[in-house]
């Protein structure tokens, strides 16, 4: 198939292995297990499985769903229902969307290992596909389904059922026109170059087109001259004409043309759908912030209730919870830990139904993910709620899990004035909580303890205050146990008064942790004071308890205030974790972005609310045109003639100021290629705190309209000139060949 030679897997043994397929054994529990039939679809896209004697064609997958395929007995379930004796022969599926993980045992070690490695090598081989190729793909797989009698002719009939498959609708008379334009041996059906032919047609970017001739002026290719001007003028890009070779060589097609340093209208095609076409700076896709900053100088990536896989009321906890976190780049997780049977700790949300997980698991969990998306530290936040004896076991287990990881002291041979910076702490677990004493114990062995209980964490005391009848007054101290205690280094928690009483009474290590009311009333009314407070301490903010969907808060206003540890729900898709994404999208998303110099510099009075002059203000004004879109998704996949009616808004998120929202017209019954050339104007003032968010939705006269695609980036990362914006599903994965077709363009004052 052309999939194969786009991949460069035609031939490739393990991809031959996957295609004729193979019996595994499916594990649900411990007495259910049964021989299941798999193998690899010949679109390479799903996987089928036999589910009786009967074939069901339902009872498969897509790769494009799978999140990760992990070797051995990496799940909850694998690690229940199986022995020990299985571990090399197990493997496992790992969906993006909530779908149930898929447990496997192969009959041998080896073809184990052949499933996990095939199916990684055609994952990776997928995901590598640029946007020109996956277009191809995506075509040329509903030209198949369309081509119902599978005689590789296309009929009117056919012709019209593929027009609905890839989401746009033509009238007869439309389709009638382009058939006729086609079927050149007028057989009545489209056949080999016919097919091509109509592709093409399909295919045709007319927008692009007008670019191409307006700066192809060299027999009616772009010389590198022109390509030159064309990146200079129109992309604003200050690249030198090495560049511009360098690029003719990576994406022209034709080899004429490469050979006279020109770029045809394909090659050109080809860049624009590449990385250096997106409106996302590809040189902020890998690490390139100073990361030897103190650490409260950075914005950090931070998970709530991180356990919980959906609600907070009854919802299963899971350390698979922890992995999808981790492997998202989170870099501050939260652990509720209990009292558990056996001596053993649990986590859980206390008092409610939701199932327990055990905290040895949870450690081991996150020790094996912790590093494999991001090398920076990772916080390990504690609400306590253990007996003495079972901090006693918490500790035993952090030290030989996580081992020489854990820091267990400040780095240095004497007391710190100062956090370290994400880069000297690469690799590490930082744990947040209680501690009996100050830090400078570590130093003066002589120290005695006169304390063995200290109050209890702000969110888990505001916990037992809501259970409380009004009569009770709780002390809200636990006792802590000292070797719990003194794993605490950097991340001390200390209950807020005020800004005032921090300053003078707590060290920079000594951090607290806000109710989300309170946060939002600090950055409303003292923001000044609480971006202060941020230039020295750490401060984590958390969602009301009264959130028991697992509902997000708008962490935009926090991060304006300098708050790095902004914790949300990481497993509920909304807008909120949207914002979360694209803020953490620069940086090689690693989970640390920088703050602006006027959060960090001590003589910076900056205000969100009461912009006055200062470094901060920055003012742009920023042209957004949205030109067009390719292959929308269909949303209603039940309704056959269900079409989509797309329409774009954009929106700002930063200072009050600097919020703002607009959208387009919609366009009836065309996901394919809706055009609308729309202006829009935005005044920016503080562009290093603005996000931009694209939203494509399905209009819906009757009832709220459903989205269909969104894409949330950084203002500072943002491309000048024409830009392809790509789309991810609420729950941020990638939509292949969607996307948005832009000018951008950002101008002082």
């Amino acid at each position: 198939t052309p999939l194969l030679k786009m991949t460069g897997l035609e031939g490739d043994p393990d991809l031959q292995f996957l295609l004729k397929g193979g019996d595994l054994l499916k594990v649900k529990s411990r007495s259910w297990r049964k021989t299941r039939f798999f193998r690899l679809n010949d679109d390479c896209k799903t996987m089928w499985q036999q589910t009786s004697k009967t074939f069901k064609s339902d009872s498969g997958f897509s790769l494009e769903d799978i999140d990760s395929v992990r070797y051995g007995r990496q799940t909850e379930g694998l690690r229940k229902y199986t022995d020990l004796s299985v571990e090399d022969r197990c493997f496992s599926i790992i969906f993006k969307s909530r779908r149930k993980n898929v447990d496997l045992i192969a009959s041998s070690k080896e073809e184990a290992k052949r499933w996990v490695s095939g199916l990684e090598k055609v994952i990776t081989g997928m995901q590598n596909l640029n946007r020109q190729q996956n277009t191809e793909h995506w075509i040329y797989n509903c030209m198949r389904k369309a081509d119902k009698n599978a005689d590789n002719k296309m009929s009117l009939k056919e012709l019209k059922h593929f027009l609905r498959q890839i989401n746009i609708e033509v009238d007869d008379s439309y389709a009638e026109m382009l058939f006729k334009k086609c079927d050149r041996s007028q057989s009545g059906t489209l056949e080999g170059s016919e097919i091509k032919h109509f592709y093409d047609l399909l295919t045709y970017r007319d927008e692009i087109d007008v670019i191409y001739a307006k700066y192809a002026s060299t027999n009616g290719q772009m010389s590198s001259g022109d390509l030159l001007d064309f990146l200079q003028y129109e992309q604003r890009e200050p690249v030198s004409s090495e560049y511009v070779q360098k690029l003719i060589e990576k994406y022209e097609v034709d080899e004429i043309a490469k050979q006279n340093k020109c770029m045809s209208k394909d090659g050109f095609l080809m860049y624009m759908n590449h990385e250096e076409g997106s409106i996302f700076n590809p040189v902020h896709k890998g690490i390139y912030q100073d990361m030897r900053q103190p650490l409260n100088h950075y914005f950090i990536s931070s998970s709530h209730n991180t356990y919980l896989m959906e609600d907070q009321l009854k919802g299963p906890s899971s350390t698979e919870a922890y992995i999808k976190a981790l492997m998202k780049s989170c870099r501050c997780v939260e652990l509720d830990c209990w009292d558990g049977a056996n001596g053993e700790p649990v986590i859980y949300h206390g008092h409610t139904l939701t199932s327990k997980v055990l905290f040895k698991d949870v450690i081991k969990a996150i020790k094996e993910y912790a590093f494999k998306t991001s090398q920076y530290p990772v916080i390990l936040s504690l609400e306590n709620h253990c007996s003495v004896e079972q901090q006693k076991i918490m500790a035993h287990h952090l030290t030989s899990i996580l081992g020489s990881a854990l820091l267990t002291q400040p780095l240095g041979y004497q007391m710190p004035t100062t956090f370290p910076g994400p880069e000297e702490l690469k690799g590490r677990f930082l744990i947040k909580g209680k501690r009996l004493n100050k830090l400078d114990a570590t130093f003066n062995n002589n120290t005695t303890e006169d304390e063995d209980s200290v109050s209890e964490e702000d969110e888990a005391a505001e916990l037992k205050e809501a259970e409380q009848k009004p009569k009770e007054k709780s002390s809200n101290k636990i006792k802590l146990a000292k070797e719990l205690s003194d794993m605490v280094i950097y991340c001390k928690s200390v209950h807020f008064s005020t800004f005032e009483h921090s300053r003078d009474n707590h060290n920079f290590y000594e951090m607290a942790s806000f109710k989300e009311s309170k946060a939002m009333n600090l950055a409303e009314n003292s923001a000044t004071a609480f971006i202060h407070h941020n230039m020295d301490k750490l401060s984590r903010i958390y969602p009301a308890g009264s959130r028991t969907d697992s509902s997000n808060y708008n962490p935009v206003p926090l991060w304006n205030a300098g708050c790095q540890i902004v914790a949300l729900n990481f497993q509920t898709p909304c807008k909120e974790m949207e914002l979360n994404q694209g803020r953490f999208l620069p940086n090689g998303k690693c989970g640390y972005m920088l703050k602006p110099e006027f959060q960090r510099d001590p003589a910076s009075q900056f205000d969100p609310k009461n912009l006055s002059v200062g470094p901060w203000l920055q003012k742009k004004t920023l042209h957004v045109m949205i030109i067009s879109a390719q292959q929308l998704p269909k949303i209603n996949k039940d309704k056959q003639k269900s079409i989509v009616d797309p329409l774009v808004r954009v929106e700002i998120y930063g200072v009050p100021a600097d919020n703002a929202s607009k959208q387009t017209h919609h366009i009836e019954n065309n996901g394919f290629n809706p055009t609308w050339n729309t202006d829009f104007q935005f005044t920016v003032h503080v562009p290093e705190l603005a996000l931009v968010r694209f939203v494509v939705e399905d209009y819906d006269a009757a009832s709220h309209n459903d989205l269909v695609g969104l894409y949330t980036l950084p203002f500072t990362s943002m491309q000048n000139g024409y830009r392809h914006v790509p789309l991810l599903t609420k729950r941020g994965s990638l939509i292949p060949s969607a996307g948005l077709f832009v000018h951008i363009m950002a101008l002082d004052g």
